[in-house]
């Protein structure tokens, strides 16, 4: 999938949602292989008797094989993922994303690819198609990290924030990256663990992350404060965040909005809607809707 996503941002004490990912050999199947053995050993005639009826373990597994071959099973859905769009080639993958698949066979490779190029095409319209198709991409290539990760960013998409959180640890795992940890922190927040996610904001890897990517922490970090009852907490650590920066880089612009929504909900009217103006002025791209809410409170304050 072409781009990190940023941390979905619609819960209390965050700016407005947005969503995506990938990056990651090895070949699975979705179905995994049963064994072919023979139900039991005749020595004891625990399994199958001496006179060569069938024991109860062979019949159960006899009945499962025809129930299965009634039943097509749910996880070749799973490998075969949503219908690909014929427009779709896997070529729309960045350069970096597209050489960590060339350690698969060249047909294989090209699936895999173009079903992470859906899911980045579909991520902010139909997440949960886009999640279906890194479904299938994991199905074929599970040992890759930028598979794991495209799992892990398109299921926050999503909304299914456990099984994001889980790929992301084994994308994590992999290839030793950090700067999934706001996404994860996050994750956490969504299951009700503000405790854990405060826990990953405090990572010393936090430190070392680019101004976005801090913010981003930032935002969560706050948030969590938030979700357990620390508004004052929750102010504090976005007031040491760079507010004033005259950029007007959406990390900026989400800062401030988190900021001013914090105020509000601590009361703060007045100077809520101070910081939603500042937050409108460098919104060029409309990323937050911080000119409506700074429309409602000017009525609350009059």
């Amino acid at each position: 999938m072409p781009e990190r996503r940023n941390p979905r941002q619609q819960r209390s004490g965050d700016s407005p949602r947005r969503g995506e990912g990938g990056r990651g050999g090895g070949d699975r199947r979705g179905a995994p292989s049963r064994s072919g053995g023979q139900g039991g050993s005749r020595s004891g005639g625990s399994s199958s008797s001496r006179d060569g009826q069938r024991g109860p373990e062979r019949t159960s597994r006899d009945r499962r094989d025809r129930a299965e071959r009634r039943e097509p099973r749910a996880d070749k859905a799973v490998y075969d993922g949503p219908e690909l769009p014929d427009d779709i080639t896997g070529r729309e993958l960045d350069r970096s994303i597209a050489a960590q698949l060339k350690g698969l066979p060249e047909k294989l490779a090209s699936r895999v690819a173009r079903h992470l190029a859906a899911a980045g095409a579909l991520v902010e319209e139909d997440p949960e198609t886009a999640y279906q198709h890194t479904l299938a991409a994991r199905a074929r290539a599970p040992r890759l990290a930028v598979v794991r990760e495209a799992v892990g960013e398109s299921a926050y998409a999503a909304g299914h924030y456990a099984e994001a959180l889980s790929e992301l640890r084994a994308a994590k795992r992999m290839n030793g990256a950090t700067d999934y940890l706001p996404i994860m922190a996050d994750c956490h927040r969504a299951l009700g663990q503000a405790d854990q996610a405060l826990k990953l904001a405090k990572s010393p890897a936090v430190g070392n992350f680019a101004p976005p990517a801090k913010a981003e922490m930032t935002i969560v970090e706050a948030g969590a404060r938030r979700d357990l009852g620390q508004v004052d907490a929750a102010l504090r650590t976005l007031e040491l965040a760079p507010l004033q920066s005259k950029s007007r880089e959406p990390w900026v612009v989400r800062l401030r909005y988190a900021y001013a929504d914090t105020l509000e909900h601590a009361g703060r009217t007045t100077d809520a809607l101070a910081w939603f103006h500042r937050t409108h002025a460098i919104d060029a791209e409309q990323l937050t809707d911080a000119a409506e809410r700074a429309a409602l409170l000017e009525t609350s304050v009059e």
